[in-house]
């Protein structure tokens, strides 16, 4: 199923009309005729099938049919992330960690960190390509970059599961052994260099728990992508 995309899609909405360049996709690429049946999201959970009714490569019309509201996910994760060095193995954790499922991101400057800019809108992007590559109906959320400390007092009161993932030889839980199944988690990824002690030990005084994501040292990109999937499974088999 070809799957398009507008925020501005309403449940209430009887036509829409699409952007030039989707219009130029459907008619030219895909070849969608008059009458053919597409699938449509506003990444806000709601399913539009509707039917099109003009195949104007400059402006296609599509007649809304149904409108049906999917589930969000049964727990929510919010990966706070420091960006990686190399800006093409962050934009691949955004990719897949959309398609195995995550409902926030937070990109956060750490003391370690070597990326202190980073491209928003690239990565919404990326997000929204890979959001309906895998066909999700509810897309992640990527806030503004931040400071590690900034983030860690701007979440202090939430009632989250409040998770940080770092390479030090000091107490560590497995990532595994705590998840709770349909829970909210909050867990923060550092950046090549790790968290620094003190950011550890911030984190630890307000409220979250060290965790190990295995044996091996991981990479930024991947240790994220090691606790996304975590979260994930350990829902599809409760």
């Amino acid at each position: 199923m070809q799957l398009f995309y507008s925020q501005d899609l309403s449940p209430t909405d009887a036509k829409f009309s699409f952007s030039k360049e989707e219009s130029r996709h459907i008619a030219k690429v895909l070849r969608k005729q008059i009458g053919d049946t597409l699938h449509l999201t506003n990444g806000k959970g709601d399913l539009f099938s509707a039917t099109l009714q003009r195949g104007d490569p400059k402006c296609c019309v599509v007649a809304i049919t149904n409108v049906e509201q999917k589930k969000p996910l049964s727990y929510g994760l919010h990966l706070a992330i420091s960006p990686t060095k190399l800006n093409d193995r962050f934009e691949w954790f955004l990719e897949k960690a959309t398609e195995i499922g995550i409902t926030q991101i937070t990109p956060i400057r750490c003391q370690h960190s070597e990326r202190k800019i980073i491209k928003p809108q690239r990565y919404q992007k990326i997000i929204l390509s890979a959001a309906k590559q895998s066909l999700k109906y509810h897309f992640p959320v990527l806030h503004p970059m931040c400071s590690f400390k900034d983030f860690i007092e701007n979440h202090q009161e939430l009632p989250h599961q409040k998770l940080i993932a770092h390479c030090q030889e000091i107490e560590k839980k497995s990532l595994k052994s705590l998840l709770k199944p349909k829970g909210n988690h909050i867990i923060l990824v550092g950046p090549e260099g790790d968290f620094s002690s003190e950011e550890i030990t911030l984190a630890t005084s307000m409220g979250y728990t060290g965790v190990s994501l295995g044996d091996s040292r991981l990479r930024t990109e991947t240790a994220a992508i090691v606790a996304c999937h975590s979260v994930a499974y350990s829902n599809e088999i409760e």
